[in-house]
This record gives structure tokens, sequence and C-alpha cells, in this order.
């Protein structure tokens, strides 16, 4: 796909942090996080109303204003210890694609296509904190990449922050002032205290949360699409093979994404007869933390199953036996470093295994109300690239569910669509292009 880089920007905040804000502690999460972006994207459709640079325009100006109140984002992090908060500002590239906006949306190779609008695409991200990419199509759709470093926040954290800053650019969130100055008018109302509740060690962790060989092996990105006829088979199915009888949507899903996973990996002859996964779990509901604590809130609860059990056993129940075991470790009680290394050691672990499936939800983040002015999204995307993670997102019509999977290459997809199919006892669809939508989740 051709595009040409047409300008670079470096966006600094509307106004100085003041000096009490000037350093950001990392948490003990942002400290074991690698130093990788959380990359999404956003596809508009063709909008008659404004031109280029207008959108370009009023993007920038509403980042400079959001990151006013998003300070720390706009910082440099120390020695993963804390974020000087200097107003270094955020990187905004503009590019211009030349070809319409259905060639990608339309095209079989689309999840490999769209990872080319990704901020992270325009290759300089490495020193800031956040990189955002606008890209600008021939029939006048646009797409808008945004990069958050995993060291200053998680998944709800860069979506808190996104929709934050649409309600900025499309002109809801009037009088914003710094949160130490008084209250906002966003409807997101964030604080970055995070440290607070789960305190840094004493010293840089050597302890990393992710193998570097794992987050250096090639994957391919494909899509398997529920819709809400199939998610809600899906929940009765699972719902009968289970003790918990009122498992919520991704847990459902989850499950039988898992056993697919498992019955694939048997088709493929691998010889495994053991697999872990981890649900990627957001404390902050759990922890009772607002949602728009900003910072990384995640941790993984591992679990296990045998062969057997991934094609007979009650697997939602396993997955939320996970789950309890982390609420116990990290809100019922004072949690030591100890314990908070070793969970974070079985995340790891778990990625290294070669039967290992990681779950990650996105699913009830808002994504799709990310309306900077120019109407809603037609499409949200992801561009992470982790090896054997599945990342759940909403469905851009409907209440259904897209299952994001990072595999090894499209002979493993078709095991896993196949095995998705067997169990389901119906085709499952493989999402290999993108038809235009002409309506989006509310």
């Amino acid at each position: 796909m051709a595009q040409t880089i047409i300008a670079t920007h470096i966006v600094k905040p509307s106004s100085p942090t003041p000096p009490a804000s000037k350093i950001h502690k990392l948490s003990f999460f942002d400290q074991m996080q690698p130093p990788i972006y959380i990359p999404l994207i956003f596809l508009y459709e063709n909008n008659q109303s404004s031109q280029q640079q207008e959108i370009s325009k009023r993007l920038r100006q509403s980042l400079s204003e959001i990151l006013a109140i998003f300070y720390p984002i706009a910082g440099t992090v120390v020695q993963n210890s804390h974020v000087d908060c200097d107003d270094a500002g955020a990187e905004f590239v503009e590019a211009r694609v030349h070809a319409p906006l259905s060639h990608i949306t339309e095209n079989p190779n689309f999840e490999k296509l769209v990872k080319q609008l990704s901020a992270t695409a325009a290759g300089a991200v490495a020193a800031r904190n956040l990189s955002v990419k606008a890209s600008f199509f021939e029939c006048g759709g646009f797409a808008v990449g945004v990069s958050l470093s995993h060291k200053l926040g998680d998944g709800p954290s860069a979506a808190a922050f996104v929709r934050a800053w649409a309600e900025t650019c499309r002109g809801e969130a009037s009088g914003i002032i710094h949160p130490s100055h008084g209250q906002t008018h966003l409807s997101v109302h964030p604080s970055f205290d995070m440290a607070l509740h789960f305190p840094p060690l004493p010293s840089p962790s050597p302890w990393p949360s992710m193998h570097p060989e794992v987050l250096s092996e090639k994957t391919v990105m494909r899509r398997l699409v529920f819709d809400k006829e199939k998610v809600e088979r899906i929940w009765k199915l699972e719902a009968s093979r289970s003790e918990v009888k009122d498992p919520t949507r991704v847990e459902a899903v989850s499950a039988l994404l898992w056993r697919s996973f498992i019955a694939a990996l048997k088709k493929a002859g691998t010889g495994t007869t053991s697999f872990p996964t981890a649900q990627v779990v957001n404390l902050r509901p759990r922890a009772g933390l607002p949602d728009g604590a900003f910072g990384n809130c995640i941790v993984g609860a591992a679990a296990a199953l045998s062969l057997g059990e991934g094609e007979d056993g009650d697997v939602v129940s396993r997955l939320r036996a996970a789950i309890r075991g982390v609420e116990d470790g990290f809100v019922n009680g004072v949690v030591k470093d100890e314990k908070l290394l070793r969970m974070m050691h079985e995340f790891s672990d778990a990625l290294r295994e070669p039967g290992s499936c990681v779950f990650v939800s996105w699913v009830r983040f808002g994504l799709y109300e990310a309306d900077f002015g120019w109407g809603k999204p037609s499409r949200v995307c992801n561009g992470y690239q982790y090896p054997n993670v599945v990342l759940l997102m909403e469905a851009p019509a409907g209440d259904g569910i897209e299952a994001w999977a990072n595999i090894v290459d499209d002979r493993f997809f078709q095991l896993l669509r196949s095995s998705c199919d067997e169990l389901l006892g119906e085709d499952v669809r493989a999402a290999r292009s993108c038809p235009k939508l002409t309506s989006v989740l509310k």
C-alpha cells in the first residue's frame, strides 16, 4: 500500500505541567511492562464537511489540550522509575495514502494492510510515550493510529485517553483545566496515583514481564467474527458444560477459543499434552479503583488444561477459578512483592510454552465512541503482534465479538477455524475483508 509522509509534528501540552506534578512515579505494574506500544487504529468514512487540513489542525489542537490533562503522557520515562513530566510532547505524523479506504477494508489482506496505518509504522516513536498517525485516503476517508507506551498505561488507559481526546476534539469538553487546578469537564476523569495503590519496587526490577524472544517472534494476524446470534449460541453451549451458569460473553467465547486452540494443536501433530493459558485481568473494578485510574492495572490469571480437559472439561470454571485466585491475592489482603513477581512470571512463562494461548479482552472499552467530530469510526483495529495472543474486541455492528488472533501462520489459522466449526456445529466466519458498514455498536 503506497503512502507518503507529508508532515511530522511534535505536539506539546497547551499549558505547562505545574511544579507539584512534575514527577509521576511508576507503579509496580508500570515497571514490569516491556518497552512496547499499545497500537489502536480507527477508520473513518468519507466526510464531505471538512478538508484534510482542517481535520489535521483540529486533531493537533485538541491533542495539545488533552495532553495538559493526561500530562504524564507528554513526559519522559526515567530509568524505569518515574516519568519526568517535562512537557516534551507527543509525535503527530500526517500521511497521504494513495488509495481509497475500501482498498483496505475490502481487501483479503485487511489485517496486514491495516497495520501500516499504525502510529508505530511511522518509525519514530522510541523517544515518545505517544505517537499519533493521521492517514488521509483519496476517497476522503481517514484513519487515526494511536500508539501509547505500555510503560505509561494499559488497554483501559489507552481507551480512556482516546475517548477523552475525541470528546475534546468535537468540542464537548469546554473549560479544560489541569487536574491539580480543579475538576475537568470531561466525561472521563483521570487520576494518576496508581503508584499509591501498587507501590514500585525499591529499585527498577530486572525481571521483565515478557521474555525478549517472545516479542521477536514472527506472527500473522487473522480474525474470527462471532455475530450476536453466534455469541448467544456459544454462551448456551459453554454454560451447559459448566458449573458456572452465568458466564460472561467474554468467558464463553474465550472458553470456545481455548478448546479450539487445543484441538488445532492436536490436528497439527505437535505432541503437546499440556495447554497453559492466561487471561489479562483488569484490577480496577476488583480493587475499587475508578475507571479513570490511569496507568497499568492488569495482571495475567494463569491456568492450564490437559488434552482431555480441553475436549470435554469445564473450561469456563477453570477460567473463573484463575480470576478468583487473582482477586484473592490482589484485593483481599496486603500483597507481597514476591507474590506479585511470581504471578507476573507465571504469565510470562505461559507465553513461552508451545501450547499456550493468552486472552485479552477490550470488550466494553467504548472504542466505537471515539467520535472526533466527523462521526464514529466504521472500524476499530489493533496492531498487537504477540504470538498466541487472542484479543477480543466489540464487533462494529450489533453485539458480536471479534477475535484478533496472532498465530504462527495461515495453516494454523485454518486449523483453528475448522476446530471452532466442529465445536460449535456450524461455520465460523473467517473475516478476511471488511465490507462497508453503515452502523456501529452503541
